[in-house]
């Protein structure tokens, strides 16, 4: 127990130096806002991407779900270090990339990974500010036969988000850190 409040702790640390950023920014969502986070900073950076892979699996391992997904490019990175870091853990989780739109090409997929119909995946996303993002990646998901059985982030911004993706009362929400918890 030690050791994950220790790897919680650390990457606190990593999200407020690395990618907590303050100024005027707008949001996907199109609000303005003083408070930007910048999860690529973390998520692309090898201790931070290690850190939080580790503490998503172990959510994962408690709930028994064996795959990952999320809307390209937020989850992309989280997606990809979450199944590297299962392999090493002993829990093989695997990985699934949603689309915003279907390929134009080939398959014409809106999903890329091995992930069969009727496998459990948390859905995962860097920030949750609206939900949108996550909700997206949700319902495409289900339209491709996946069960998506949680949603994961590294941080809530706590503007509404958590209580959107919550509103069919079938995918918990359960982020890393809400904006408030980083800064106590």
């Amino acid at each position: 127990m030690a050791e994950v409040n220790h790897k919680y702790e650390r990457l606190r640390a990593l999200l407020l130096e690395k990618a907590y950023l303050t100024g005027d920014f707008v949001l996907t969502s199109g609000k303005h806002s003083r408070h930007y986070f910048d999860c690529k900073r973390v998520t692309l950076d090898p201790e931070g991407l290690s850190i939080a892979a580790e503490l998503i699996i172990e959510k994962m391992k408690a709930a028994e779900i064996t795959a990952i997904g999320g809307l390209a490019i937020g989850a992309d990175p989280i997606v990809a270090g979450t199944v590297a870091a299962s392999w090493r853990m002993g829990y093989p989780i695997s990985g699934v990339i949603v689309r915003k739109e279907p390929k134009s090409h080939g398959t014409s997929r809106w999903i890329e990974g091995p992930a069969a119909p009727g496998v459990k995946v948390a859905v995962v996303d860097d920030v949750v500010t609206s939900g949108g993002s996550i909700i997206k990646a949700i319902e495409i998901c289900r339209r491709e036969g996946l069960l998506p059985v949680v949603a994961y982030s590294l941080v809530d911004r706590e503007e509404g988000g958590a209580g959107a993706i919550m509103s069919d009362g079938k995918v918990p929400f359960d982020p890393l850190f809400k904006f408030g918890d980083l800064f106590k």
